[in-house]
């Protein structure tokens, strides 16, 4: 909304009101040679503000630049004790320096002016300056105290980003990067874990940070530290602030090393989660608004109104994003946008950003939206990409991933001393500190006892010691944080949350390398491959085959869940909305076969050999029965390494030529082999 006000503004640029001169020509002249001085002097500050913007933007190119060239050193010297994060944040660091005590202040226009008849701010403000109209929009709120102490640098002014920016261009490409280059066959194997991590640890973070940080504001209002009001619902918002983890140095190292598959997988999973859920309950407790007076108290009504914000929000963020990611399927499948790889490209980037900004208008989240189109769009849009295609989108997606990320980092460096409403308490920041690793361990230890309980696969102590040191704050956290510094309260929790990314990602970053070691965690591990045998990992079985068929029967009762949907996901989903898959008329009932026919593409009946299922390998068949004999892996189904027998279920053995081969070349060691018995493993799956 504007407001026109009838200001008459004497700029210090030496702007005049007109009729200060004489009458007559004179006057006439005196005023259109003024208004030539002035349009003179508003074309330089318009060119003076250009070229400032291109200046703060080369800063940040330079910064990305300085980044990348160090990266290359590092990774050529193997350095790994500081993370390219790190390194960003540092130069940004250096360059906020820089620009806070090495550039003067160029701007002494602020003048304040009073609205006394106005009972509230407006959004757009016209000002009547000798007779020309200037826009004026609204920056924020100042408080009384710190009137003189605006910047008057127009530099750092510059640097200063909406963030909204963070929100609507840097934060989507993060998100939807981390679901699309998701490893789902891991993922799924510890489904359940996961999201126990993500939604019941991030709320019990959350909670436990939240009412420790109460206590500590109320410590700091006995001593006298606390000059202006933070409520209940304040602490809370921190706890699900501070709560989103983003672990992205320890996951770069662990991919590096090659680090344990199902520690990446809990890790990974949890943070791309818990980035999720975090953003929709600091959603929910801004909007818990008791009744009555006093609008901090608890109210049971606004509690459950809450929850139910919340699971509106999160079950209508990943309804939108599925759905858009299956309307992106289905065009590029029913088209032939796979002929201009281009086109193809450019509309597969545009639906997945598009995800975002949708579910922003709607009212709903568009982490949580973009998120869930990543995994959907790798699930199925992937498949039906030109080869060409599939490769831009990953390698575009990773770059931009890469860039918005190390931006962000960037500026986190830059913000500490471009930022100009900074509160520091140490107070709030010790007892910051204290609730996090107090939340974390509340977060991590409890949830993977409960989680061991139904587990066959157990969460070794040694994960859940690597788990609980390597819960980093990063990106999220810092956009929830300054999304909104219009409060005191605020203020406080963003310049706290600036230290805390500092602290995590510097020490803990650079410390994952020596625990992997102390913790005897094994790198070195092909991601494709099972956990190697050992009582936690496995179960063996001794025993004829009869036994043994009991016993897989079981394990695959006990996976009924995944089997049915996988098996619904194989015989209907994937043939409607990709070329891969059986066709639709072997799996539809007869009655349907229009529908199966116009719904089957071609491709699907040229393909002799179905598209192998990526993310189907947890599921326990007949074919992932493994018989170890002596040195030798024989499977169920016959297939091998060089040296194969195939052994039936009812425990029948035939020998095979690379056996005897094995045999003439073992001579009489057989008999040692024999004596070893026949062993039968179980990949296991996490069923919690």
């Amino acid at each position: 909304m504007a407001l026109l006000l009838p200001l008459l503004v004497r700029a210090a640029g030496g702007l005049r009101a007109a009729g200060q001169g004489g009458g007559g020509s004179s006057s006439s002249s005196s005023s259109s040679s003024s208004s030539a001085m002035e349009e003179l002097a508003t074309e330089k500050e318009a060119e003076e503000s250009h070229r400032q913007d291109s200046v703060s933007l080369l800063t940040f190119i330079l910064l990305l630049t300085l980044t990348i060239l160090t990266i290359w050193l590092f990774k050529h010297r193997r350095v790994r004790f500081l993370h390219e994060t790190g390194l960003a944040m540092i130069y940004g660091l250096i360059v906020g320096v820089i620009l806070r005590y090495g550039t003067p202040s160029t701007s002494g226009h602020d003048k304040p002016f009073s609205c006394s008849q106005e009972d509230r701010p407006f959004t757009t403000l016209l000002v009547n300056v000798s007779g020309k109209f200037f826009e004026y929009t609204l920056k924020g709120e100042i408080s009384p105290g710190k009137i003189h102490n605006v910047e008057q640098n127009d530099m750092l002014r510059k640097v200063t980003f909406d963030p909204e920016v963070f929100f609507n261009i840097l934060l989507p490409p993060i998100i939807f990067h981390a679901g699309y280059s998701l490893k789902k066959r891991h993922f799924f194997r510890n489904l359940g874990s996961i999201l126990a991590y993500a939604f019941l640890g991030t709320a019990v973070s959350c909670f436990i940070i939240g009412n420790l940080m109460y206590g500590v504001v109320k410590l700091m209002k006995l001593v006298g530290q606390l000059s202006d009001k933070f409520y209940y619902t304040d602490c809370l918002l921190f706890g699900a602030i501070i709560s989103a983890t983003d672990p992205v140095t320890v996951l770069a190292i662990f991919n590096e090393l090659h680090a344990d598959v199902d520690l990446y997988a809990l890790l990974f999973g949890e943070s791309v989660l818990n980035d999720a859920v975090a953003i929709v309950l600091s959603s929910s407790i801004v909007a818990y608004q008791p009744t009555g007076e006093n609008t901090h108290a608890f109210d049971a009504a606004a509690f459950f109104k809450s929850v139910g914000v919340f699971l509106g929000i999160f079950s209508g963020s990943f309804m939108m994003g599925a759905v858009t990611g299956v309307v992106t399927a289905l065009v590029t499948k029913f088209t032939k946008l796979h002929c201009f790889p281009l086109l193809e490209t450019a509309l597969f980037f545009l639906m997945s950003w598009s995800t975002f900004l949708l579910a922003e208008a709607c009212g709903f989240t568009g982490v949580v939206a973009v998120l869930f189109c990543g995994i959907t769009q790798a699930h199925y849009t992937y498949n039906n990409l030109s080869v060409e295609s599939r490769s831009r989108t990953k390698q575009l997606f990773e770059v931009l991933h890469f860039l918005a990320e190390n931006f962000i980092f960037s500026y986190m460096g830059l913000a500490l001393f471009t930022f100009q409403k900074h509160i520091f308490s140490p107070v709030f920041i010790i007892g910051a500190f204290i609730a996090i690793f107090l939340g974390r361990a509340a977060h991590v230890y409890p949830l993977s006892f409960l989680l061991n309980l139904g587990r066959r696969h157990k969460i070794s102590w040694n994960f859940q010691h690597m788990m609980m040191f390597s819960g980093l704050r990063g990106a999220m956290a810092f956009a929830l944080a300054i999304r909104d510094t219009a409060t005191y309260s605020h203020q406080m929790m963003f310049s706290t949350t600036l230290l805390i990314v500092f602290f995590t990602v510097w020490i803990v970053g650079g410390g994952t390398t020596p625990m992997l070691s102390w913790l005897n965690i094994r790198v070195g591990v092909d991601p494709d491959q099972d956990p190697p045998p050992t009582n936690d990992s496995f179960q063996v079985l001794q025993g004829d085959g009869l036994d043994s068929e009991r016993k897989n029967r079981t394990k695959q009762e006990s996976a009924w869940l995944f089997r049915l949907w996988y098996s619904f996901d194989h015989n209907y989903l994937k043939p409607i909305l990709t070329h891969s898959g059986p066709p639709l008329t072997t799996t539809l009932p007869s009655w349907c076969g229009l529908i199966a026919r116009c719904l089957t593409s071609p491709q699907v009946y040229d393909n002799q050999e179905q598209l192998r299922e990526e993310d189907s390998d947890f599921i326990l068949n007949d074919g992932d029965l493994t018989v170890t004999y002596g040195d030798t892996t024989i499977t169920a189904n016959g297939s091998s390494g060089p040296h194969t027998a195939t052994t039936s279920l009812d425990g029948r053995r035939t020998k095979s030529s690379s056996e005897e081969a094995l045999e003439r070349d073992l001579g009489a060691a057989e008999q040692e082999v024999t004596s070893r018995g026949t062993r039968l493993v179980f990949p296991l799956e996490d069923n919690a």
